[in-house]
């Protein structure tokens, strides 16, 4: 058995043969010769893609590090946080004055309750104290659903954000203190007025 003959490999620097063209003549398998001046580049195959001069770019939609977010002011962190202590601190210390008030006058205006009186007129003696009281605490309420409202804003617009924070659980907090701030001083009002009696 024989083995196959093939062509000895092409010199270095070579152009590779033509194909022949419809109907015509096949190019030389080589050129003889010295190899022309210059370089000699190959041709790609057709439908192969040709690489950008400049190279290869990044893709669109590929990732990129986002820009750091501007830094915003901490108006709303602020302003929550002042409406947060108006609610727990403040309507809290008004309504102990007023509870307070009402708790010391209350053993005098019991003494003069009447067994079919089933309103609270009984009150009246108190009634400056009571207003004072319900002010403080409807005026607190609202600094405290603005504090949330606004603290609520300022954690997610990232402004002033610890202080929107401190405000939200201090107005959450408010109602509680309020009412033991209340009874305590309604108590001890009423301890002092029992025993001028």
């Amino acid at each position: 058995m024989t083995e196959p003959q093939f062509p000895p490999p092409p010199p270095y620097g070579a152009v590779p043969p033509v194909p022949p063209a419809q109907g015509g003549e096949a190019a030389p398998a080589y050129q003889s010769g010295p190899p022309s001046p210059g370089p000699q580049y190959y041709a790609n195959p057709p439908g192969a893609y040709a690489a950008p001069v400049g190279g290869y770019s990044a893709p669109s939609g590929a990732y990129q590090p986002t820009a750091p977010a501007p830094k915003r002011g901490r108006v709303l962190g602020v302003v929550a946080f002042v409406l947060a202590i108006v609610a727990a601190v403040v309507a809290p210390i008004v309504g102990g004055a007023a509870g307070y008030s009402i708790g010391f006058e209350l053993p005098s205006v019991m003494e003069r309750l009447d067994a079919s009186t089933s309103d609270l007129s009984f009150l009246s003696p108190v009634r400056d104290q009571v207003l004072m009281g319900e002010i403080s605490f409807w005026l607190g309420t609202l600094a405290g659903i603005a504090a949330i409202v606004l603290g609520i804003m300022a954690i997610v617009k990232r402004a002033g954000r610890a202080f929107g924070i401190t405000g939200l659980v201090i107005a959450v907090v408010g109602p509680i203190i309020f009412f033991i701030v209340l009874g305590v001083s309604l108590t001890l009002g009423a301890a002092d007025g029992s025993g001028s009696i």
